[in-house]
Parts: C-alpha cells; sequence; structure tokens
C-alpha cells in the first residue's frame, strides 16, 4: 500500500493554495467545500476563483510565492505551471512538517487527492496512489452509479441513533446485529425513501422488543426476463444482502451468481407441470427462513407482480408480521418486445396493450376472447407456448383477422434470443416446424410488423416477414 487513506478535518482550518489556474480552481473548490480558510498566492488568478475566495472568506494574496507564506498554515498545494516554483513549495513545506501536494507530481507529494464520491457524510476515495488519475476517475463514475445519493441521509439518521441504540444495546455483538439489520433492512429502506419517521418508529419497536432483533426480512426481487444488466440498483444491492436466496427455472443463472458467495441457494423449480417445490411449500419455507433469523431473498422471473404469485408469497409474511419488500422487476412483456423492436404501443398500430396468461387449465385457455378483438390492442401472452394452437384459433374466432401478425419470443433478452414471425393462420405450423422451447412470450397485434426494422438483439428469425 503506496498512501494510507485517511480523511483530513479542515473545518476552519488554515490551508494555502500556490496557483491560480484552472487546476487551482478545481482544487479551491474540494478544499473550500470541506471548509478550510484558504489562502491563494497567485500573481492572476480565475475569475472562478476569485468567486470563491468572495463568498468563503478566503484571502488572495496577489504576488508571487515565497517561503513566507507557509507561515501558521496547515496544508499546502501547489498548483502552478512553473515547475520550479512547485519544487519550491514542496521542499519548503517538508521542511516545516506541513501536508503538502504538488498537483501532478506525486514524487512532490506527501499526500494526494483521491477521487471522491461524496454522499455526505459518507464519503467514498478512489486512489491509483497517482499513477492513473483518469482511472480512478472511471472507477468513481463506476462507484457512484451503485451508491443511492440519499445514502447521506442514510448515514445522518444512523448517527442521530447511535446514543440511543448504545444504551438500549450495551452489547457489541447485539448493536452490531441491530445495525447490520437496520441499515441493510426495512428501516435503511425507509430512510432511502425519505421515511424517516416510519424508519424510526420501526427501529424504536425493534429496540424495546428485543425478539424483534432476531426476527429475519423477505425481499421479493422482480429479476427482470433474463438479462442481469436489467436489474435494479435496489434488486442487485438486497439480493448481496441476503444469507439465503431461493430462485426458480425462469431466472438466470448469471443472476443467481450476483448473490454473495457464502448465501445458501435453494432452488425451487417451477417449470410447467414440473413444480419441484409446490407453492404453498415455498410460501412456508420463506416464513421458516425469516423467523429463524434470516435475511431472505426470492428470486422472481420478470416482475414478482405480473403472473409471479408474489401475493400469495408475502399474504402469509404479513400474517406473521415479517417485514418484507418487494422490489419491481422488468417484465418479460417489456424486455422482450424492447429487445425484438416491437414497441408494445405505436400511434400508428396500437393505442393500448393487455397481459394474458396464456397457460392452460386442463385443456382449454379459459378467457372471454370477445374481449380480444380490439385491432388497434396489442395483446401479450405470457406462458402461452403449450396453448398456443388455442390462442390462434380463438382469437380469429373472435373476430380477429388471421392474417393478423403474432411474434412469439424464445430466451427473452438472453443470449439465443429468437423470434418467430408469423400470423394468426401460420403460427401453429410455424412453431411446430421451429420447435421453440420455453421460456416464451407471444405478441400478437400490427406492432409486430415494425419487428424486422427496429431489432437490435442480433437473434435469429424464423418465418415470413409479417406484412
Amino acid at each position: 500500500m503506496d498512501y494510507l487513506p485517511v480523511c483530513l478535518r479542515l473545518s476552519d482550518t488554515p490551508a494555502l493554495l500556490v496557483g491560480g489556474g484552472t487546476v487551482a480552481t478545481r482544487k479551491a473548490r474540494l478544499l473550500l467545500k470541506a471548509g478550510a480558510r484558504l489562502t491563494v498566492v497567485a500573481p492572476e488568478a480565475s475569475a472562478e476563483l476569485q468567486a470563491l475566495l468572495a463568498q468563503s472568506g478566503g484571502e488572495w494574496r496577489r504576488e508571487v510565492y515565497t517561503g513566507a507564506d507557509l507561515q501558521g498554515q496547515s496544508l499546502v498545494v501547489a498548483a502552478t505551471p512553473d515547475a520550479a516554483t512547485n519544487r519550491s513549495v514542496y521542499r519548503e513545506a517538508s521542511e516545516r512538517g506541513i501536508p503538502v501536494n504538488v498537483v501532478d507530481s506525486p514524487d512532490l507529494c506527501s499526500f494526494i487527492f483521491p477521487a471522491v464520491i461524496d454522499r455526505n457524510p459518507l464519503l467514498i476515495a478512489v486512489s491509483s496512489s497517482g499513477r492513473s488519475p483518469v482511472l480512478a476517475r472511471l472507477v468513481r463514475r463506476k462507484i457512484e452509479a451503485l451508491v443511492p445519493a440519499a445514502y447521506g441521509r442514510l448515514a445522518e439518521f444512523a448517527g442521530r441513533w447511535r446514543d440511543r441504540v448504545r444504551q438500549a444495546l450495551p452489547e457489541e455483538g447485539a448493536r452490531r446485529l441491530f445495525w447490520e439489520q437496520a441499515v441493510d433492512g426495512a428501516a435503511g429502506e425507509l430512510v432511502l425513501a425519505g421515511r424517516e419517521q416510519d424508519a424510526a418508529k420501526l427501529l424504536e419497536a425493534r429496540l424495546v422488543d428485543s425478539a424483534a432483533l432476531h426476527r429475519g426480512e423477505v425481499y421479493l426481487l422482480g429479476a427482470g426476463p433474463g438479462d442481469p444488466d436489467l436489474l435494479t440498483f435496489k434488486a442487485v444491492r438486497l439480493l448481496q444482502s441476503a444469507d439465503v436466496v431461493l430462485y426458480d427455472r425462469l431466472v438466470a443463472p448469471a443472476i443467481v451468481d450476483m448473490a454473495r458467495r457464502d448465501a445458501e441457494r435453494i432452488y425451487v423449480g417451477k417449470a410447467r407441470s414440473d413444480h419441484a417445490v409446490p407453492q404453498q411449500d415455498i410460501n412456508q419455507q420463506l416464513l421458516a427462513l425469516a423467523q429463524a433469523g434470516k435475511r431472505v431473498v426470492r428470486l422472481k422471473g420478470g416482475d414478482p407482480f405480473i403472473f409471479g404469485r408474489g401475493g400469495e408469497e408475502i399474504a402469509l409474511l404479513a400474517s406473521h408480521g415479517i417485514p418484507f419488500q418487494v422490489v419491481p422487476g422488468i417484465t418479460a412483456a417489456s424486455g422482450g418486445a424492447c429487445y425484438a423492436g416491437i414497441p408494445l404501443t405505436h400511434r400508428d398500430y396500437a393505442q393500448s396493450v393487455r397481459f394474458v396468461a396464456g397457460y392452460l387449465k386442463g385443456d382449454r385457455v379459459e378467457h372471454d376472447w370477445r374481449q380480444f378483438s380490439s385491432t388497434t390492442e396489442t395483446l401479450v401472452f405470457y406462458m402461452g407456448l403449450m396453448g398456443l394452437p388455442v390462442i390462434c384459433r380463438e382469437l380469429q374466432a373472435a373476430g380477429r383477422a388471421g392474417d393478423t401478425p403474432v411474434a412469439l419470443i424464445e430466451r427473452a433478452t438472453m443470449e439465443g434470443q429468437r423470434v418467430l414471425v408469423g400470423t394468426l393462420s401460420t403460427m401453429e405450423a410455424l412453431v411446430a416446424r421451429e420447435k421453440p422451447q420455453a421460456p416464451t412470450l407471444i405478441i400478437v397485434g400490427d406492432v409486430v410488423r415494425l419487428h424486422r426494422d427496429l431489432a437490435w438483439f442480433g437473434e435469429r428469425d424464423a418465418g415470413a416477414p409479417a406484412s
């Protein structure tokens, strides 16, 4: 480790900045944001730097640097275009034991400026030890995308509760467990959502009820249609905090692999006509794990509340007072349609869209087919592969023309996605020939005509163009 990462408290601390150009102005912003009493020594200073000093009460000495400028300073930054001046600043500050940074000269620095993710009071610093500032900034941008802006609010909230929690839980282990559950759990999510009063009530209840400290939580996460990049930031955050992950066949392995390495993973099946674990048993398993104090993630393909039976799972949890969260996911209709270049609505073709269960009950797909007759409405059938012949026949009987375009999307958004394009009258034969495998999605309507022009995913097509 070339440097020891530390955080300096500069509030009302004298700091010297030598230089007045663009680079010096950037450093001035950071120093002033940290509360330093800034003195600038430079014959010329940018208009922005002058404005910053005027706003903060800083001092501009319009002169050439000399060693006397170091008197009374606690920190020095040199950002001049003159190498000799920069070396003098470094040598004279070092002789006086004053921390010094010469911009873009790591060998003339006793400290360096990291790239900072500012979620005050939460700060994250990224450093390349002065070797590649551009790389450090790139890493900072990546981290910024993963750290919610409201984490600063959560840090402030936790700080206000520290004394109260320490009094209620004098034992360090109990406090650590309390804060882990609070920050990573329901209370933390309430704060991130701006509901601090609700979070405070929840924390107070848990401090009063010692049993609540050992009560787990359940997160129903929408895993989307398959592409891991379509997960929400919140879903990824909760998935990586889980002790146990329950998943089924519709969840891509790459998404399951995003869980912590030490998390227990439980496969619960859920293929058509082959439920490895019956739904009622899954519900009971979620309850038992939470009652054992586990943080449990239930990964569900698509969105938990769109043909996902998420409501059934949380109903049992709610009846037993188990905290839970439901995180929406991109439903298969949206993800599959976008990747296939099929807008679900379009001003010229469809003004509404309807999501329909396409699975069989016995030997029937039970719907009032007359309500699906509008040519200006897109129909999306989930789990409709086995019922496809019935769907095509009944839609035509209800008034949809036989040449109505139909697309069947296999493995939507995933590697190997394939789109079969036909019509209500030809789709059954096309599927019999191409033999697609679940998971599939069926889109019916004139919007399918746009697929050839708008598809970008690179999937293999089959069938004649719908025209």
